[in-house]
């Protein structure tokens, strides 16, 4: 049979085996498509989401190492996109605040440091401008604005809206140095919360690098698969509200979380925390 196939005998036995014995992996296997499977949007879930899914749903107790051949053997790995270019212009004219963040994205608690930026959706009836503001803590999009263009009144929406919604004030405000964060309107915003002003330095990408990780996110596992040059405004509008509001805040695993929680899970979960001491 061997000879016939064309293969080594040693090969053929080898083959032969796999043929007859079930996937040692199977249950593994059957548990990440399951996973997959939840949303839509799991299926951009790489190595270490599932690892972390798998040990919270299954009780998982192998090896990143496992996951990732198993993904390997079935095709599941997922490969690298393309990454989003900031579009907001520096005022070279207006007073520029510190970087107090210094590229630590870290806090100890919710609203103590949020960061912000605007990316451009192509739509095919023009372009639609998405603020963001994400929080530090859990990695919570805590605002959220979006229209046809760019100006200080977008950005100005998305923090008024963010503050309101989490009765938050105090906190550190990290953007990069666009015109839309260094006016006098907004700047008179952040006053009225007691915000404080960070900004990124010029042509210092990394210094804002977590929000622009968030919408590389947005459009690798979202937007660049639906093909939004062929969407009106209003319909990519609520695709991305929904992938933010009900899948990105309550449902995604956030590495960067203890256990992966989804951010505003996490965020209960510290509240709760602070009741029980109480």
């Amino acid at each position: 049979m061997a000879i016939v196939l064309g293969v080594s005998q040693q090969g053929y036995y080898k083959w032969l085996k796999r043929e007859i014995s079930p996937y040692k992996h199977e249950v593994l296997l059957a548990n990440i498509l399951e996973i997959r499977a939840k949303f839509q949007e799991n299926e951009n879930y790489g190595v270490k989401r599932l690892y972390l899914e798998l040990k919270r749903k299954y009780e998982y107790k192998g090896s990143l190492r496992t996951i990732y051949r198993v993904c390997k053997e079935n095709n599941l790995l997922i490969k690298k996109k393309r990454k989003p270019n900031a579009i907001t212009k520096a005022d070279k004219e207006a007073q520029k605040s510190e970087n107090i963040i210094s590229q630590d994205f870290t806090a100890e608690e919710p609203n103590q440091k949020w960061l912000s930026d605007i990316t451009e959706v192509p739509c095919a009836d023009g372009k639609l401008y998405v603020s963001a503001i994400l929080d530090c803590y859990d990695g919570a999009i805590v605002g959220l604005s979006m229209d046809d263009n760019m100006r200080k009144e977008l950005c100005i929406s998305t923090f008024e809206n963010a503050c309101k919604r989490y009765s938050a004030s105090g906190m550190i405000f990290h953007s990069d140095r666009g015109s839309q964060y260094t006016s006098i309107a907004f700047r008179e915003k952040l006053t009225k919360y007691g915000a404080i002003q960070s900004m990124s330095g010029t042509g210092r990408c990394y210094d804002n690098a977590r929000m622009e990780s968030f919408f590389a996110t947005l459009k690798k596992e979202k937007l660049y698969k639906i093909k939004t040059e062929l969407l009106s405004k209003e319909t990519v509008k609520t695709i991305i509200f929904r992938y933010i509001e009900i899948y990105y805040n309550r449902y995604r695993i956030y590495t960067t979380n203890k256990n992966g929680y989804p951010p505003l899970v996490y965020r209960a979960m510290y509240y709760r925390s602070l009741q029980t001491i109480a």
